[in-house]
């Protein structure tokens, strides 16, 4: 009986054994599987992060390119706008200039020289090179990531030059966004012109220092240039009276204002409304009377107004 107990037992155990290890190995296969499935997964999803990270960083970068272009995009059209003003200008300048002065156009000075001279350095040196520009075609190539940065280092050179050029055109645009000759009463008609003429007054022969716009009281007077107030108020014989100086001695006055609008002090832009018109102190009726006077002379205005009356560029 002993030996059939433990004959039992054994192959009892046996089972037991074998069922256990059965299904230990399904187990142990159902969770390979898992595993399996579990790796795979986050391999899948690793995939899908990175492509997620990857476009995130695409868009990213496209985004500051747009923004970036969006802001060097009015830059490039308003140095392009002054470029043109000053070539337009210059072309008049030169024009008036070539005439032979029968109009007193010599008495009007040229802008400033656009090149201005360089400063000598101690111990500079070195070769001539030519101006080193943007290499688009050199950054064109490359993995998507490398084109978006080698289209942000265009974008940053294209940056650099436009200042570079603003820099270089800055002074000239100045010089001639101060240079008067811009029509201070629009659309009013000449009257009085500079010279000898009758004295409305006396009827006798005088000097006219200016030349007068006949208008309606109250139309609005501009600023022939861009510069400083240095009077604005009563002046005897201009009644209401303006004076802007816009450098290099040159100064424009404005008189037989009804209403003055600036104070002295005040800087001006070409354009601008500085009064309106009147017919203050010496004056027969309501009119502008506009001199343009350089270091202290009162000349005939004419001539400046000439060069921009056929510029529809220019500012007025």
């Amino acid at each position: 009986m002993s030996r059939q107990r433990i004959r039992f037992v054994e192959a009892r155990t046996a089972r037991a054994i074998a069922v256990i290890g059965a299904i230990t190995l399904l187990v142990a296969a159902l969770a390979l599987g898992i595993a399996i499935g579990t790796v795979f997964a986050r391999s899948h999803l690793g995939e899908e992060r990175a492509l997620m990270s990857r476009r995130s960083y695409e868009i990213e970068e496209l985004g500051r390119i747009h923004a970036a272009l969006i802001e060097l995009a009015p830059r490039v059209e308003g140095l392009s706008a002054q470029v043109n003003e000053l070539h337009d200008f210059d072309a008049h300048l030169k024009a008036a200039h070539g005439t032979g002065g029968t109009s007193g156009v010599h008495d009007v000075p040229p802008l400033p020289d656009s090149e201005e001279p360089v400063s000598s350095l101690d111990g500079a040196g070195g070769p001539a090179l030519p101006p080193r520009l943007c290499d688009i075609e050199r950054e064109s190539a490359g993995t998507p990531r490398q084109r978006l940065k080698s289209t942000q280092r265009i974008i940053d050179c294209l940056n650099d030059e436009v200042s570079q050029l603003q820099t270089q055109t800055l002074a000239r645009y100045a010089a001639y966004m101060a240079f008067p000759g811009r029509n201070p009463a629009p659309g009013l008609r000449f009257g009085s012109p500079y010279g000898n003429r009758l004295d409305p007054f006396t009827g006798r022969l005088s000097f006219h220092p200016g030349i007068d716009f006949a208008g309606p009281t109250g139309t609005p007077i501009l600023a022939s240039a861009g510069g400083r107030v240095i009077a604005a108020g009563e002046r005897n014989g201009y009644g209401n009276a303006i004076d802007i100086r816009h450098g290099d001695g040159l100064v424009t006055r404005y008189g037989h204002a009804s209403r003055i609008l600036v104070k002295v002090g005040d800087y001006v832009m070409p354009g601008q409304v500085i009064a309106e018109v009147g017919s203050t102190g010496r004056s027969t009726g309501p009119h502008l009377h506009f001199e343009v006077i350089v270091d202290g002379a009162q000349i005939n205005p004419s001539p400046y107004l000439a060069l921009f009356r056929r510029m529809p560029n220019a500012q007025s």
